[in-house]
């Protein structure tokens, strides 16, 4: 979706509560107290908090799921909650040891001479040109973001796909009448293998084509899991698996971002469809991005929309907000009007086409995602409390609102797997989005950090190195 604005909107107002289609899709948030609760190892709270005491600070710092139409909160409303507690409790969860505890990056598979067509089907049929995300930075985003184990690119040698290309066979023979279109197409499908340089050799990634579709072909995503698998490290913790190419987990899908095992502690993610030059096609609102995701004449006009269609004729309410709503420049900055600050003060995104901003844009949506399918790997469900990388996403437009913090719940989760210091692990994310600030989404997720840090009164002075180890890639 597209500004309807001609001129870029002010965001003059913050929305820290849900938006008005939360009540008619049923959504009820926990309260102040069960939120807090469900960030302690108990699942309880002193007796003498209640609800009345929750402050303005609170919602301008960690707000609450959007909860707009087709969101994946309007589909699943009632999805459980994952407290502190019931994720320690957890039967399965792998827990990190002193033997495995490394996260592994894998890079993008290498192709192999006589599969040059393999790189056309990376490449989407709309015009426009952007630059990939490069290993290194994406790597030094999942170095910060969990500070406290090593991530390390996957040794070598790389995962390869290989020239040993076969047809599947399942309809070789001539389509019968009413099934030809589908024997046809499957006729065309082909089986890539892929080496994964171990003793079993290689994996089969079946593929389908998409004549109608951004790409040509995509890969399976099952079949991609299946090679992550394989490949895990025996002192890995976790190993996720960045795709270049477009991809599909089941029959019925327009296509995937990416998906983790959480239980085999592998992930799969693919970029594709993160490529600034689709955001048209796939109606990407650029400058309602987080943080302006939560700007409420956005998220007025983003209910107002489905309202017309439905030919609803109820009587508006009135959208709650925490305190009174306040324009930027008054006395008080909170970590989200901060991270705005940050946002609005660079070219817009929407009009600025430039190299660095399209990279930005590209590389920030696959770190969030990458963040996210990781977190699963930890045994972190989706969230429910708060608006929080790890929310789930019902789309691609729901995914460009969402944030690239951790909710206080799931922070909890991450600090007690990692034993990171919490001020440690921002200062680590903040050197990062410092190195990237011409980013939009990095310019604000380090305002955000930095006025948390002088909301908490545990500002540290940020060292122009960075405290986490930043490693080199060729």
């Amino acid at each position: 979706m597209q500004s309807k604005s001609s001129s870029r909107c002010e965001h003059t107002n913050l929305l820290f509560t849900p938006s008005r289609n939360a009540e008619p899709a049923r959504y009820k948030r926990a309260s102040h107290v069960q939120r807090v609760a469900a960030t302690t190892s108990r699942g309880t709270v002193n007796s003498n908090l209640s609800d009345d005491t929750i402050s303005e600070s609170e919602g301008s710092t960690f707000p609450a799921p959007l909860v707009l139409p087709e969101d994946e909160l309007s589909w699943d409303p009632k999805y459980p909650p994952q407290s502190l507690r019931s994720w320690t409790r957890q039967e399965l969860r792998n827990k990190v040891t002193p033997e495995r505890r490394t996260i592994y990056f894998a890079a993008p598979p290498g192709i192999e001479p006589g599969l040059e067509f393999l790189s056309k089907w990376s490449q989407p049929k709309t015009k426009g040109t952007a630059e990939h995300p490069t290993m290194k930075d994406v790597l030094n985003y999942l170095k910060a973001f969990y500070h406290g184990l090593p991530v390390k690119m996957l040794p070598s040698p790389n995962l390869c796909f290989t020239s040993d290309v076969d047809k599947i066979d399942v309809d070789a023979a001539p389509p019968k009448k009413g099934r030809g279109k589908k024997a046809a197409v499957a006729e065309k499908r082909q089986t890539l293998w892929l080496n994964t340089q171990k003793p079993t050799g290689c994996i089969g990634i079946r593929t389908r084509p998409t004549p109608k579709g951004d790409f040509s072909h995509q890969l399976n995503l099952n079949d991609l899991l299946d090679a992550a698998i394989e490949i895990l490290p025996d002192d890995a913790y976790a190993l996720l698996m960045l795709v270049e190419h477009d991809i599909y987990e089941d029959e019925e899908d327009d296509f995937a971002c990416g998906r983790a095992y959480g239980g085999s502690r592998v992930a799969v993610v693919s970029s594709a469809r993160y490529n600034p030059a689709l955001d048209e096609n796939q109606g990407i609102e650029r400058e309602h991005a987080w943080p302006a995701s939560h700007c409420e004449r956005y998220l007025n006009e983003c209910c107002e929309e489905v309202e017309e269609e439905e030919g609803s004729k109820k009587k508006r309410k009135k959208t709650g907000k925490i305190g009174k709503p306040k324009v930027l420049g008054e006395e008080r900055v909170s970590p989200m009007r901060a991270a705005l600050q940050a946002h609005a003060s660079l070219p817009s995104s929407e009009r600025n086409t430039s190299a660095s901003t399209l990279y930005g844009l590209w590389l920030g949506r696959v770190c969030r995602t990458a963040s996210h399918e990781l977190g699963h790997c930890f045994g972190i469900d989706h969230c429910v409390y708060y608006a929080c990388s790890m929310q789930g996403t019902a789309s691609i437009i729901e995914d460009a609102r969402q944030p690239p913090y951790l909710c206080p719940v799931d922070l909890a989760k991450v600090l007690q797997a990692t034993g990171a210091d919490c001020s440690e692990r921002y200062k680590a994310i903040l050197s990062f989005c410092e190195k990237n600030k011409e980013a939009h989404l990095f310019a604000a997720f380090g305002a955000w950090i930095r006025t948390r840090f002088e909301e908490t009164e545990k500002a540290p002075k940020i060292q122009e190195k960075a405290e986490v180890e930043i490693i080199e890639i060729d």
